[in-house]
């Protein structure tokens, strides 16, 4: 089993020198490289410790990461970095400028990027007329003709993208983007046309854009239904992993199941996977897992339906998917049933999920708001499995499980990327954040990534009650 995944942006030398590390330590009898190689392969060589690498992310052998590295290479994109506001003294200036400020990026995103895509239109009217991609954009059907068939698939513009791709992540509300995407396919356009943004193994695909939202929440193309419909109809493989990723649970509206039902519709969870999966191999999630991790998802989060729709096709009620590290490997009935979605979890009982264990009828109790009579035993192993329900508690909103957590000894200051306050304060859990705080939470704890308190986390969701009530607070409140 692979122990780790490859970081963003993944270059060969860096893992060249993992692999001379291990080397290293291996020799010098280190127990964590002693026991890798335990694990994976004996290691008396360079390429011994190579293949030891390559397992230990999940390919069988080294030949097969180089292969790997090298495709990332050629796909990978990263749109975030293109800068805006230089110079627009030529004609080709104000095209790039033109499609930077007209299409997501999944950088710094915002929607005064279209609208100056807009007034730059309005103050250069020629620009629409630049080349493909900014016809495409634009809007301009009839223009787009003279292209095709040569340029359907050639990349260009400041993101080396497909034309197809230039259309998807548009959000210029500009016309007639039904009509020449359907153009673009007549004339052999790739469906699955796609990129990996900074070398992520998860395509961002002509799909991923018309769906948007993701990393900062963004929105949908105006004709995303008929869009992804065509594309589907197309071609496009309906296993996209960054649309299940991108429109996963938490989402904030429109946080429906149109990509859902479409992608079903059209063989979600069957089939080879498609062109990005035989390009990625492991480094991609099967077809099985893009189910397995949606009904995860979403019993964790308690959307019925779309628990509904994921097991109305088959899928294995105990199946955990790619094991996310977010649930912490848990099961979707064991997510269900300590949150309280009681439905879900009768059905996913009912589809055949497994009981919970003594350690999980603690938590579901806790989350229900009960102090379950527990062992000490029991109590201690149910810290130990999950030292952090309490930052669930917080970022839910689940109030009445703060003092149960607090009885069975769960540290309610417990730190990881932050802590239960930061999330109570950054969601807007008024009540969550009093009660905290009248159990011992810290207000003035710092998260370890941005130095932030509760209060920074707040202001920077514009919670205002919680604003005002914890700027309210006597001065020296908390522990330390």
């Amino acid at each position: 089993m692979p122990t780790r995944n490859l970081p963003d942006d993944p270059h060969l030398d860096h893992l060249r020198k993992q692999a001379k590390t291990l080397l290293k330590q291996v020799r010098a009898e280190e127990p964590e490289a002693v026991a890798l190689a335990a694990e994976f392969h004996p290691v008396r060589t360079l390429a011994d410790a190579q293949l030891v690498i390559a397992r230990s992310y999940g390919f069988p052998s080294w030949p097969r990461i180089v292969r790997h590295l090298e495709l990332v290479d050629r796909y990978s994109r990263s749109p975030h970095r293109q800068p805006i506001g230089g110079p627009l003294d030529t004609p080709e200036q104000r095209a790039d400028e033109f499609l930077r400020l007209a299409t997501l990026h999944y950088g710094q995103d915002d929607p005064a990027r279209q609208r100056s895509a807009r007034e730059l239109l309005d103050r250069f009217p020629e620009v629409a007329f630049s080349n493909i991609y900014t016809k495409v954009v634009a809007g301009e059907l009839d223009a787009v003709r003279e292209h095709l068939p040569e340029q359907a698939n050639e990349q260009g513009g400041p993101y080396r993208w497909e034309p197809l791709l230039y259309l998807t992540y548009s959000r210029l509300d500009a016309p007639h983007q039904v009509e020449i995407a359907r153009l673009l396919l007549d004339n052999g356009a790739d469906p699955n046309a796609g990129y990996l943004w900074q070398g992520l193994a998860s395509p961002f695909t002509a799909l991923t854009g018309v769906f948007g939202r993701g990393e900062g929440d963004q929105p949908p193309h105006r004709d995303r239904a008929e869009l992804a419909r065509l594309l589907l109809d197309a071609g496009a493989d309906p296993n996209d992993s960054q649309t299940m990723y991108n429109c996963g649970p938490g989402a904030p509206p429109p946080n429906d199941d149109v990509h859902l039902e479409l992608l079903l519709e059209y063989g979600l969870g069957r089939g080879d996977g498609g062109p990005w999966h035989a390009r990625l191999t492991t480094a991609h999630p099967t077809p099985r897992q893009l189910l397995e991790d949606e009904l995860v998802f979403a019993s964790s989060e308690g959307l019925l339906h779309r628990v509904e729709l994921v097991l109305a096709q088959g899928t294995d009620p105990e199946g955990r998917g790619t094991e996310h590290p977010v649930f912490c490997g848990h099961r979707a009935y064991e997510l269900a049933a300590v949150q309280g979605h009681t439905e879900i979890a009768e059905l996913l009982r009912a589809h055949g999920a497994a009981p919970l264990d003594d350690v999980h009828e603690v938590f579901a109790a806790i989350m229900r708001g009960e102090t379950p009579a527990a062992s000490p035993d029991l109590a201690a192993r149910a810290v130990a499995r999950n030292p952090y329900l309490p930052m669930r508690a917080g970022e839910i909103g689940r109030t009445e499980a703060l003092e149960p957590l607090r009885n069975l000894g769960f540290d309610l200051n417990v730190m990881g990327r932050c802590a239960p306050i930061h999330l109570a304060a950054y969601n807007g859990h008024l009540d969550t954040v009093k009660k905290l705080i009248e159990l011992g939470a810290d207000p003035e704890l710092r998260d370890p990534s941005y130095g932030g308190t509760a209060l920074s986390w707040a202001e920077h969701n514009h919670q205002v009650a919680v604003v005002a009530y914890l700027k309210g607070l006597p001065r020296g409140t908390g522990t330390r």
